[in-house]
């Protein structure tokens, strides 16, 4: 079937055995407004016409994947069309018409349509919001190298790309829930892990880098002058572990 989605989230690129590296997107399916998961995603292995920004509206060929969550679709890359990005004009008008349809009602709210009705993706409210990191230990380079000396997609040369040692975080509570306990989850957008290899590079100092993602990603999530909704989805393999895909920060 064909659709077209709004891209909302683009997360950092993972190695993969059998497709050796994958970007797990989702975003909005246009026709009905729920919330769809693409994947797997060879985006560094499309040709330039089809890298999407985040906000493009893309046209797809896709099918429902065998993975049972609901939201999950895998996907023709071949057949990526980019129709239009959306601008953050008017306060991000054109991606607020569409993103505020697809608002769930808490994190607490997500955890419990998981278990019941195997949901997997949602868009929440979070408030009392904290940024924190933490030192990963290094996963087995020569697992991650192998998928890479694979062939990859078109049959290109891509180099592998570098494992962020560190895992970032948001601790927040739901706005929406009164007797919310609180929730910590890893955030795994591309934005911050492109950050911190850049901020890396330019600043020479892992703490000033450290710092400045900090900052950054304190101040897209201020409440006080942002009207801030985080991309909530869980793993395949693990159902009960949900991360931070991404985070829309309108201004007020």
């Amino acid at each position: 079937m064909k659709k077209q989605i709004l891209i909302t989230v683009k997360a950092y690129p993972n190695p993969s055995k059998k497709y050796s590296e994958t970007v797990c997107c989702a975003g909005v399916d246009l026709s009905n407004n729920n919330l769809v998961r693409l994947y797997p995603i060879p985006y560094r292995d499309l040709d330039n016409e089809k890298k999407f920004k985040k906000y493009s509206i893309i046209e797809v060929d896709c099918w429902k994947a065998t993975d049972k969550r609901p939201e999950s679709f895998k996907v023709d890359p071949d057949s990526i069309k980019i129709i239009k990005h959306l601008d953050t004009k008017k306060k991000w008008k054109k991606r607020k018409d569409i993103v505020l349809h697809t608002q769930t009602k808490s994190m607490c709210q997500i955890y419990r349509d998981a278990k019941e009705q195997d949901a997997s993706l949602g868009v929440i409210k979070p408030t009392k919001i904290s940024f924190d990191w933490k030192k990963q230990s290094p996963s087995n380079a020569q697992a991650r190298n192998a998928c890479y000396a694979q062939l990859s997609f078109f049959n290109k040369h891509k180099d592998a790309i570098e494992e962020i040692p560190y895992n970032f975080y948001y601790k927040f509570s739901c706005a929406e829930d009164d007797n919310c306990p609180g929730h910590k989850l890893s955030i795994i957008d591309w934005e911050i892990g492109q950050a911190y290899r850049s901020w890396r590079s330019e600043y020479k100092d892992e703490k000033v880098c450290l710092d400045k993602i900090k900052q950054k990603w304190e101040e897209i999530t201020d409440d006080k002058k942002r009207d801030v909704l985080f991309f909530v989805g869980n793993m395949q393999r693990f159902r009960d572990i949900f991360m931070v895909l991404g985070v829309f920060y309108p201004p007020r």
